[in-house]
């Protein structure tokens, strides 16, 4: 069906930073296919454990148990801080078990009035009809009505706009670390402690979207552990399993006991394969000085960004936080950048009319970053031109 804007390639093989088309020509490859590919196309390392466990088991449903699910539930909640994992297969299907469960669980704790769920603007939650309604964009939502009760929109990163939207069916608030769609745009950090303690005051769930910016994106595994703010319940997807299609929910103990037998579930969910994937990534990402040199290659990516905008008026802002960066421009030429990135074999995202987002894999050299600037400034000067 006619759902997506393509791209005109075909792209028909991947290896590491790079992908080849199919009259043979190279990209390097800013993407990650969003976010999603975090080690690169091909990694040896996930192709050997999937391989390993595709002539092993494929499937047996979440009515047994599976080695590769159950060491990976045991490894992902060590390295999340958290002590319970639900799996899903995609990004949006762990945003909806959050929202179950932060209103399971908030309705036995607190009465059968509290449901309601706040968001931000230009948040990005996922695609279903739940989750398109958390998303506080209304491009995502037209045309899909009626949508379901027990979202509020909150205006601002400020306790004001909390304030002004909070009521007593209040259970949880709802947000992404840095929002990815919504023009990568890193949450200020003296506002999630805001939001933790008034989530503790007034016995509020904290949730954090972190299908973006997980698995190392930005600089550690999650993106609360390197801004100090614990959330009650996370979510994960996109690189998780390193191209495999994975999702995860993870909660405290406590909201966790909410969910009991039947009151939650999917088929595929937790797949040995994609397990087995998810080990592999795990493996790497956290191996010994991996994600020092995430944030190494962010520092450098970012640097090189700023000197491009010092050359160029028409950057106004650089934001981002490890390897997830948006450049913001005074006018809407992020579409147009995309194609003249993609003439000079780079591909590249957007995050709005205003701002190209950059999602290079974490393996990604300071050459490459190096290369990936210099087609950046070309492209913007030929759009400008």
């Amino acid at each position: 069906m006619g759902t997506y804007a393509r791209q005109p390639l075909t792209i028909v093989r991947g290896e590491g930073v790079h992908v080849y088309d199919d009259h043979g020509t190279r990209y390097l490859d800013f993407t990650s296919g969003i976010a999603v590919c975090g080690l690169g196309h091909c990694h040896p390392a996930l192709v050997a454990a999937a391989t390993h466990q595709i002539q092993t088991l494929w499937h047996m449903s979440n009515l047994y148990l599976t080695e590769p699910q159950a060491h990976l539930a045991a490894r992902l909640a060590a390295a999340a801080g958290m002590d319970r994992v639900f799996f899903s297969n995609s990004g949006a299907e762990a945003n909806e078990a959050a929202i179950k469960l932060a209103r399971r669980y908030s309705k036995q704790a607190h009465g059968a009035h509290k449901g309601e769920i706040l968001t931000f603007q230009n948040s990005f939650h996922g695609r279903t009809i739940a989750t398109v309604t958390a998303t506080a964009q209304p491009k995502y939502q037209e045309g899909f009505g009626p949508l379901p009760n027990g979202f509020k929109y909150v205006d601002s990163f400020t306790m004001k706009s909390v304030l002004e939207r909070v009521t007593e069916k209040t259970c949880a608030i709802m947000i992404e670390p840095i929002q990815g769609e919504g023009g990568v745009r890193p949450v200020p950090v003296s506002f999630l402690n805001e939001l933790r303690a008034f989530c503790d005051a007034r016995g509020l769930l904290l949730i954090f979207d972190e299908v973006q910016t997980g698995v190392g994106r930005t600089g550690s595994w999650l993106a609360w552990q390197q801004v100090g703010v614990k959330p009650d319940i996370v979510t994960m997807a996109k690189s998780l399993a390193g191209g495999l299609p994975m999702g995860a929910m993870l909660a405290t103990e406590r909201v966790a006991a909410a969910f009991a037998p039947g009151t939650h579930g999917s088929t595929f969910g937790g797949n040995p394969v994609a397990a087995s994937a998810a080990l592999a990534v795990l493996d790497v990402v956290l191996e010994d000085g991996f994600l020092d040199t995430v944030t190494r290659r962010g520092q450098q990516l970012y640097s090189a960004l700023c000197a491009l905008a010092a050359r160029r008026t028409e950057i106004v802002d650089v934001r981002g936080m490890g390897l997830m960066w948006g450049i913001e421009f005074a006018t809407p030429i992020a579409g147009d950048l995309v194609a003249a990135c993609r003439k000079r074999g780079l591909l590249v995202l957007t995050a709005g009319a205003n701002t190209l987002r950059l999602l290079p894999p974490l393996i990604v050299s300071a050459a490459d970053v190096e290369r990936a600037v210099a087609m950046i400034a070309e492209a913007l000067q030929e759009v400008e031109a």
